[in-house]
């Protein structure tokens, strides 16, 4: 099997597309993953003849603009997602850190290389944060504007709307998705047949408008623009925000449904619509007040911001989770403390609810919105975070090219070369706008990339500090059997981090109870850089002296953490683990810092700080809360 065949072949993706279907997925996945860009139309045209951008309102120039929107969907999102990214695929997961831990995995005989990987995988993660934001709070009050065509008097309602609709949406975020998602397709297969039937009409109007199509219009516009064309770039990459989701929810569709959604309904939808709003506006140039909305007839108008204010729910609802996704894959590779997570359906793993993320997120979105006040000026903080993330995305598939898949030098760079240009000239158009409103999402990841680089920085110096100064094991074990204390039944199981040492929970049971029970497990828990961690390879068990194991499970990171379920698998091994028998001994570290040679101090407080703020062990891991007992100590890093 070639490399990349091999990265390509997931059983969980398999058995979940044997068990759903093709049909079922891709009308799943019109819900979820085209939520985003499929809300595009509501305002990427207008904001692309506004004023700031210098694009007179002309039909030579109205022709350029929807050719440039058509043929960077079909570079970008077909060329690049659909066909190349997707194919990129962690054992079936897609996004920013499946894609990370892939290419940091593909170069790991080269540790700089690979340390460079991961801090700009992490900082394209953080950037998905930012979109969190800006996603919900444009597509609602781009939706919600539309209550301005049908009566000027409803201006003033625009906002406090559009922030009733975003606090309910976030009110139900803890019941979970599913009992909603069944609608979801249904709703954006309404809303992309809309599109298509609003842009044949108005093309039908004026065929004019089918020049398009041709690629040398685009050309022409883009030259003809000089340096004012970067401007123009930062509104037309407002068509291709979302992108990234199709990669990112690739793990929950599979390849092929994400695929044929694209290439049968959103595409045509969208690219009918983007030259269905230039014919009218070839006919109708005062249309430009808000082109999406003045293609429906009068009589349409409330269904239209009801069916518009709906798609952006649910575009707001793909990315919300997607930040929820994100946040347990962080939390599972070692780069935010452990939070409370709230597993929302019994049948799909995949469904969470993290109340803190949830709650940051609401407060984000509801001051971008009173912030910005509209989606044109959401629209200047909107992509330089998207268009950044696009660039890392594609530097990073050129390694999982070139090194996991064994291909030519030549070949991986002719494959991200073009893709990595088209890329960083779209950053390009989304900078100029930094002081506008991009500030906001790229300051946002770039405070999320100091805390999780905090964290992870602190949580090496925190093990390395224990392993310093705790007791080898093995020296310990034999101190032990020489002179054994006081033997008690039942089972003592001990997580540590480095298996190496004495756990510090052992040494203070020992010390204050005198005590030795009769069978005694070290454990460790690591995270792997692959998303699931097959049953088979779950456990290692080995003896470890008369009355000691030494167990090491590991999961990956969109696995679900039960360490109890995972030592029922132990007695495999000749090791039985009595569920109504074992006691968890675990350590609580009290983080203090000092001056040293670690990080400087304030970054050690703020260590300090998220790690007494992390939610316990005991919900992460499941453990039985009558079966714990905690023993602090202080560490000085």
């Amino acid at each position: 099997m070639s490399s990349a065949a091999a990265l390509s072949s997931d059983p969980h993706s398999s058995a979940h597309a044997a068990r759903h279907g093709l049909g079922a997925l891709t009308l799943a996945a019109l819900g979820v993953v085209y939520g985003d860009i499929g809300t595009s139309p509501l305002y990427t045209v207008k904001e692309v003849f506004a004023p700031h951008t210098g694009v007179a309102l002309n039909a030579h120039n109205i022709v350029g603009v929807v050719s440039v929107i058509l043929w960077a969907l079909m570079l970008v999102v077909t060329l690049k997602y659909v066909i190349l990214i997707l194919r990129a695929d962690n054992r079936g997961e897609g996004g920013g850190l499946a894609l990370t831990a892939l290419a940091v995995r593909a170069v790991q005989d080269s540790p700089r290389l690979r340390q460079v990987l991961l801090l700009l995988g992490l900082f394209g993660a953080t950037l998905f944060y930012g979109d969190s934001i800006i996603t919900p709070a444009i597509s609602v009050i781009g939706a919600v504007e539309g209550i301005e065509v049908i009566t000027p008097a409803m201006t003033p309602y625009v906002v406090p709307l559009s922030v009733v609709v975003l606090l309910g949406l976030f009110a139900v975020q803890r019941f979970g998705s599913h009992s909603v998602g069944r609608f979801f397709g249904p709703v954006i297969v309404l809303w992309f047949v809309t599109l298509g039937s609003l842009g044949l009409m108005h093309i039908a109007r004026e065929p004019a408008i089918l020049q398009a199509l041709n690629p040398v219009h685009a050309w022409h516009f883009l030259i003809e623009r000089g340096p004012m064309v970067l401007a123009a770039m930062g509104a037309v990459v407002l068509a291709l925000t979302g992108a990234e989701a199709l990669y990112a929810d690739m793990g929950h569709f599979g390849r092929k449904p994400i695929q044929l959604a694209w290439s049968t309904l959103v595409l045509p939808g969208l690219a009918l619509n983007y030259m269905g709003q230039g014919a009218l506006l070839m006919q109708d140039p005062a249309a430009l007040a808000n082109p999406f909305y003045r293609m429906f007839p009068e009589s349409w108008m409330v269904g239209a911001v009801v069916l518009s204010t709906l798609a952006a729910i649910i575009a707001s609802q793909a990315v919300i989770s997607g930040a929820y996704s994100m946040t347990r894959q962080a939390i599972l590779l070692g780069f935010l403390p452990r939070m409370d997570i709230h597993f929302t359906s019994e049948k799909e793993s995949g469904q969470i609810f993290i109340p803190m993320v949830n709650r940051a997120l609401l407060v984000g979105v509801v001051l971008a919105v009173l912030a910005f006040k509209s989606s044109s000026a959401l629209a200047g903080a909107y992509g330089i975070a998207v268009t950044l993330t696009m660039a890392i995305t594609t530097a990073l598939t050129f390694f999982v090219i070139y090194k996991a898949w064994k291909l030519p030098l030549a070949l991986a760079l002719g494959a991200t070369g073009f893709f990595l240009v088209v890329d960083l000239f779209l950053f390009a158009g989304c900078a100029i706008k930094l002081w506008d409103g991009g500030w906001f999402p790229l300051a946002m990841g770039l405070l999320l990339f100091l805390f999780m680089t905090t964290w992870a920085r602190g949580r090496e110096l925190l093990v390395e500090t224990i392993r310093q100064d705790g007791l080898e094991l093995a020296s310990f074990i034999e101190m032990l059997e020489a002179h054994p204390p006081h033997s008690v039944p039942r089972t003592a199981v001990y997580p540590v981090a480095n298996p190496e040492t004495v756990p510090q929970a052992m040494l203070h049971n020992i010390k204050h109870n005198q005590v030795l029970h009769a069978q005694n497990v070290i454990l460790t828990v690591l995270f792997d850089e692959v998303p699931w961690v097959s049953e088979q390879d779950r456990l290692q068990v080995q003896p470890f002296g008369q009355h000691f194991w030494r167990v090491v499970v590991r999961y990956g990171f969109m696995d679900n953490p039960d360490i109890p379920q995972a030592l029922s698998g132990c007695a495999a091994f000749g090791l039985n683990i009595p569920a109504f028998e074992t006691t968890y001994f675990l350590s609580r570290e009290t983080v203090v810092s000092t001056p040293g040679t670690g990080m400087v101090q304030w970054r050690e407080k703020l260590f300090a700080a998220m790690n007494r703020n992390a939610s316990g062990v005991v919900e992460f891991f499941r453990l039985p809360d009558n079966a714990v007992v905690e023993l602090g100590t202080r560490v000085q890093i």
